[in-house]
């Protein structure tokens, strides 16, 4: 099968990229999280790619269309495919380009592989052949109310839309989220949430909490000796039952969080990891001097799974 063939050739590469695959609807907060790893990585290190510059037609052409950019048809997922074995062997591409802002294709970019590849963007999971290219695999999955406002906030204030335009295309793209975006959910290592805590009626301005959920999938660094020292009710790990009924542990990190129990938990991931080097600095960042901790949290976990993979 073609997708156990490209896992047998990058296990017998030891000169390939390691990647990541950060999936989710559209506005879930992919490039937040991808712009925060290549902060603290270094963009002489990373490559990031979005897949959905593989979109098929432009805006003005899905006007007609019976479909939205989520729906397969809607994108050249083969090439999609192609691309990403060519990246995880260590070969260049030539990638199209969607120009968001615009809504237009433009001219196609040359992409070299870097020591580290971020693919993200809405499809990156939805095929075997897609999921065989990847080290690690997170699927983003804010609640729905909370990723249509964020929708709403970037596509008016960047893409040129207003809102009843975007509530629009929202409602028009839910079954098609159901049916192609939230399946890939399945197929990550990681999933991650941000959310208000369920049950408390905190201020507007409280900064939202995050569930990770560590599928046994991959090899997650061992919290148990923090959760001894930190305080339960800001920071907690948990085992529950995901979606399809299988067991997981839950990594809880509420907005509210201490700077100083924050500061443990990070410690205690990066120490995790022998011969590196501090825990690195800027993550969590939202623009300005803001700093989200469970962003934070989240994002250092995720570089430490692609350094785990590198080693």
């Amino acid at each position: 099968m073609p997708d156990k063939i490209v896992k047998m050739g990058r296990a017998s590469n030891g000169q390939r990229p390691v990647m990541i695959a950060i999936a989710g609807d559209s506005a879930a907060g992919k490039t937040t999280l991808t712009q925060g790893l290549v902060d603290a990585l270094g963009s002489e290190r990373v490559t990031a790619v979005c897949v959905d510059d593989y979109h098929r037609y432009d805006r003005e052409e899905r006007k007609t269309l019976p479909f939205t950019a989520l729906h397969p048809d809607c994108n050249f997922v083969q090439i999609m495919e192609q691309h990403l074995q060519m990246l995880a062997t260590g070969q260049p591409i030539l990638k199209p380009v969607y120009d968001h802002s615009t809504g237009s294709l433009v001219r196609p970019e040359l992409v070299e592989p870097k020591e580290f590849i971020i693919v993200e963007g809405l499809l990156p999971l939805s095929t075997k052949l897609a999921r065989a290219c990847f080290d690690v695999t997170v699927y983003l999955d804010p609640i729905e109310e909370i990723r249509r406002e964020w929708k709403i906030a970037r596509d008016t204030k960047k893409r040129g839309y207003d809102r009843a335009q975007v509530e629009a295309e929202l409602d028009k793209r839910v079954p098609e989220s159901e049916e192609f975006i939230h399946p890939q959910r399945t197929f990550a290592d990681i999933v991650v949430r941000f959310a208000p805590i369920p049950g408390r009626n905190d201020p507007p301005e409280t900064p939202l909490s995050a569930e990770l959920l560590l599928r046994p999938t991959v090899r997650h660094p061992d919290l148990s000796e923090v959760f001894k020292v930190v305080d339960g009710r800001a920071m907690h790990l948990k085992l529950r039952r995901d979606e399809d009924g299988r067991p997981t542990d839950a990594l809880h990190v509420h907005g509210y969080a201490p700077s100083a129990d924050v500061e443990v938990l990070e410690k205690a991931i990066w120490a995790d990891m022998s011969g590196e080097d501090t825990v690195p600095t800027g993550l969590g960042m939202l623009g300005g001097d803001v700093r989200n901790e469970p962003l934070a949290v989240t994002q250092l976990l995720l570089l430490y799974h692609l350094l785990e993979a590198a080693r």
